[in-house]
Parts: structure tokens; C-alpha cells; sequence
């Protein structure tokens, strides 16, 4: 969410921002909005200054006896008192046009990242090559598993459609291995605090992110079915207790229940929904939401292990086969809030967590700095982490570590008090995968095969499995 009084003080930077990010200058129009909000303000209150003054008269006016005055000013109050709930919803109108508008504008980037339309602009920041000799070919994860049988998408299809897969056996125990050694690594040696939140969250926390509302078609959400009932029966109910007629004398709560309840039921349901998290990013970065922090206790840092559900609504026909892009799938997330002075050195040392999980795996990868065109919504910079995949000889994004700066703290009214009386101001939120664990997966499938088909465990991992060393393929 930006800020229209930064925008009003350098209305010249702010386009610039956006251009960069590829959009039309919106300055003018914004403070366009702003001058109405500002103008619906100032009636209703020389409204009510006119009542209040008003009121004094009457006072004068019956003190000296001077009925007919004192009627005359009576009745302009009762004039204005009528008037006072259409400026009272002129003011609120025109705020929540201001504040939709300004909630459908992405953050602006920081000057240092590299200009470009799409993922094509990226720069290379750092890489890490592993200490194994890089595979010049291989089998893709889903090959790897599909002949062992412990990993079954044809299963999954029948539970639940595309896009989901059944894991089995020592592959299941691998994936549950990995998300249990990154929480280990984040906790133990980075100093990240273990949260196990709701993963079920309101349309208030999914808007503090910025899933909400330009993400929505991406989203899945959940309704409790008698919950929905209920509301719709009240509703009605409630309709019908009104009673009024038409202009052709029917009812209008007949009408409305014969041919308008499904649009009862679609408001109902809005209200009785919460939405299945597409990153712990959400419920975490909410812990803090409409609360002020004390500058001490800053930093805060949290790591949560979730499923997460992504629609994948912009995916159709890309990634089809395998675990790459799938609807439900399990990461490590790491969410920082921070002073704003500290959250540029914050999101290095992210990054660096992030990082430490592939170094340990010694899995070969790269750290690309996202161009303005291919970064997220909420993002002021993006470091997207990619590992190398042999099956398709390629790298491929297993991490994103985002800073925001106060877009999400101005979404969600988070605040920290500055020591030294220096007020209250909005903290600066980050966001990375610490990192996606069915990416990791893959990453180990491919890099640790073996030409019999066979996985060998990497040695952080073989306390999380018993001890066992090596996943035996189809030919051993």
C-alpha cells in the first residue's frame, strides 16, 4: 500500500517508479482521488461547524425571545442533520476509491534493481557449484520415482485432479526428512522462532500480504457448508421481517428470495470463507498486524513448516508433468520484520539462510536479482535462488527472498515506536522460501541419482532417515 502523502510530496519519483516497473504515470489521477476524499472530508465538517454554531444560536435566540429566529435556525439544523449521513457516505466512498486504487498499485522498486520487461532481464548476483561432479545428463525426478512406485501422480489424479501427486514409502520419509533438516538448520544456527499457524486465514490477513484482492483467481478458500446455511437462512430471514413492496405492490423479500438467492448466498459466503495459505508468508507476516512494537524488540524473525495451495491460474500448460508446479506442496518459510534501516542488511542475511539450506545438500545453484519486470507485487527487491536440475539441464527457482519495505506494514497497520522518541512508524516485512521442499526433492532426486536408478541420500539427511544411505531403484 503506498503512501498519498509521499506520493503528493515527489508525485515526479513515484511515476518514475512506476515506469520502471511498466506502467502509466498515476500520480495525477491519485491525487485527483485524494482532492475529492479531502474535499467529501471538509464538507461534512464545516457541516457539522455550521450545526455546532448553529446551536449556539438557537441558545441566543431563545434567550432573547426571538422565537421566529430561533425556529428559522432550528430548522436548518434539521436540514443539516438530515444531510449528515449522505456526506458522512460521500466521505467514506470517496476514502475506499483512494484506498482500492492505491491497493491495486505494485511496490517500487529499490534504484539498485536492474531494469528489464521479464524474467530474460535478471542478473546473476553469486553462485555455488557443488563439490560432486555435475550430472551431464539424467532422468527427471518424475521418471526416478514413477519406477520405483513411490511416487504416483495417476493415484493422485483419481483423489483430486492435476497437479497433486501421492508420495510412498522412503521417498515420503525423504520429503518429510527435508522439511524437518531445514527447520532444524533455521531454528538451531539461524535464530529463526518456530511457528506452527492457522493455515486457514481471513480475507483481512490474504489483503495484509497482498494475495488480496489482485491475486484472487490464484487463490483457493474453504466455506463451512452449515455455517453458509445458517447465514443464508438469516438473511432471508431478515428480508422477509422487512417486508416492503414494490411499485407494483408484490413483495420485494419474495422476489428477492425466488430469483436472488444466490446472490445472498454469495455475499453469506464472502463473509464466512477463509482462504487455504499459499505461502506461511501469510499467517506470519500477520502475527504482527495492527500492533505497535517497541524498536527492541526488533528484529523479529519466524520460520514456519506448511502446505501450501496455489490454483496456479497463470500455469495453464506449463510444467505439467512432475512435482514443479503443483497445487498443494510443503516449504519452509522465512518471514522477517525489522526496522527500516535494518531491512536491506536483513534481507542479505535472508538470503544467506536460504542459501546455507543447498550448501549443506551441496546441490549446485545460482542467486538471480529479479529485474523490475518479473518481480512480485508486494516485492521492493527480489533474489530468487534457482538449482541446477540435470534431468532437464536447467536451473530452476527453489527460493524467493523478498523485501518489502512498509507496503505489507501499511496493509496490516504493523508499527514499532523509535527509541528516543523519534514516534511511531510503519516496520519493513521480508518474505523468503527457506526453502520449497518438493523442489528440494527434486533437486536431490536428480542430482543424487545414480545409473540404477537408485537415490543416495545426502549425509545431513540420513539422521532424518534412520540412517539409511541410498533409495534402492528399480535395477538393484
Amino acid at each position: 500500500m503506498h503512501d498519498i502523502r509521499a506520493i503528493r510530496e515527489n508525485p515526479e519519483a513515484f511515476d518514475r517508479d512506476l515506469e520502471r516497473r511498466g506502467l502509466s504515470p498515476l500520480s495525477a489521477e491519485l491525487i485527483a482521488l485524494d482532492d475529492a476524499r479531502k474535499g467529501a472530508v471538509s464538507a461534512a465538517q464545516a457541516a457539522q461547524e455550521r450545526r455546532n454554531a448553529l446551536s449556539k444560536e438557537i441558545g441566543a435566540a431563545k434567550k432573547a425571545k426571538d422565537e421566529a429566529r430561533a425556529a428559522e435556525l432550528m430548522a436548518e439544523v434539521a436540514r443539516l442533520k438530515e444531510e449528515a449521513p449522505g456526506l458522512d457516505a460521500a466521505q467514506a466512498q470517496a476514502a475506499k476509491v483512494l484506498d482500492e486504487r492505491l491497493a491495486a498499485i505494485p511496490n517500487r522498486p529499490k534504484a539498485d534493481v536492474p531494469l528489464g520487461a521479464d524474467e530474460h532481464g535478471n542478473v546473476e548476483y553469486r553462485r555455488f557449484d557443488s563439490s560432486r561432479e555435475r550430472l551431464a545428463q539424467g532422468r527427471q525426478h518424475f521418471e526416478l520415482g514413477e519406477a520405483t512406485g513411490l511416487m504416483d501422480f495417476e493415484a493422485a489424479a483419481k483423489l483430486s485432479g492435476s497437479r497433486f501427486v501421492v508420495l510412498k514409502g522412503q521417498l515420503a520419509r525423504l520429503e518429510r526428512a527435508l522439511g524437518q533438516f531445514m527447520l532444524d538448520l533455521h531454528t538451531g544456527e539461524h535464530g529463526y522462532l518456530e511457528v506452527a499457524p492457522p493455515i486457514l486465514v481471513r480475507d483481512e490477513a490474504m489483503f495484509g500480504t497482498a494475495q488480496l484482492p489482485k491475486f484472487e483467481d490464484d487463490q483457493f478458500f474453504a466455506g463451512n457448508t452449515l455455517e453458509i446455511e445458517r447465514g443464508v437462512a438469516d438473511a432471508l430471514k431478515y428480508l422477509n421481517s422487512l417486508d416492503p413492496v414494490d411499485s407494483n405492490g408484490g413483495s420485494i423479500s419474495k422476489a428477492l428470495e425466488e430469483n436472488e438467492q444466490r446472490g445472498v448466498r454469495e455475499i453469506v459466503l464472502k463473509y464466512n470463507r477463509r482462504w487455504l495459505v499459499p505461502t506461511a508468508e501469510v499467517p506470519l507476516t500477520n502475527l504482527v498486524r495492527e500492533n505497535i512494537l517497541a524498536e527492541d524488540e526488533l528484529p523479529l524473525r519466524f520460520t514456519a513448516l506448511t502446505p501450501c495451495f496455489r490454483a496456479e491460474a497463470g500455469a495453464a500448460g506449463r510444467d505439467t508433468r512432475g512435482m514443479l508446479r503443483q497445487h498443494q506442496f510443503n516449504k519452509v518459510e522465512l518471514v522477517s520484520i525489522t526496522a527500516p534501516e535494518k531491512s536491506a542488511e536483513e534481507h542479505e542475511r535472508m538470503l544467506a539462510c536460504a542459501e546455507a539450506v543447498l550448501q549443506k545438500l551441496d546441490l549446485t545453484y545460482r542467486v538471480m536479482t529479479l529485474c523490475t519486470g518479473d518481480m512480485g507485487f508486494a516485492s521492493q527487491k527480489t533474489y530468487d535462488i534457482e538449482v541446477w536440475v540435470p534431468g532437464q539441464q536447467t536451473y530452476r527457482e527453489i527460493s524467493s527472498c523478498s523485501v518489502c519495505g512498509e507496503f505489507q506494514a501499511r496493509r496490516m497497520n504493523a508499527r514499532y515506536r523509535a527509541k528516543e522518541g523519534r514516534g511511531v512508524g510503519f516496520v519493513h516485512t521480508l518474505n523468503g522460501s527457506g526453502v520449497a521442499v518438493g523442489r528440494a526433492l527434486i533437486a536431490v532426486m536428480e542430482n543424487y541419482q545414480n545409473p540404477d536408478g537408485s537415490v543416495t541420500i545426502p549425509s545431513v539427511l540420513q539422521p532424518y532417515m534412520g540412517g539409511l544411505n541410498r533409495i534402492e531403484g528399480p535395477n538393484t
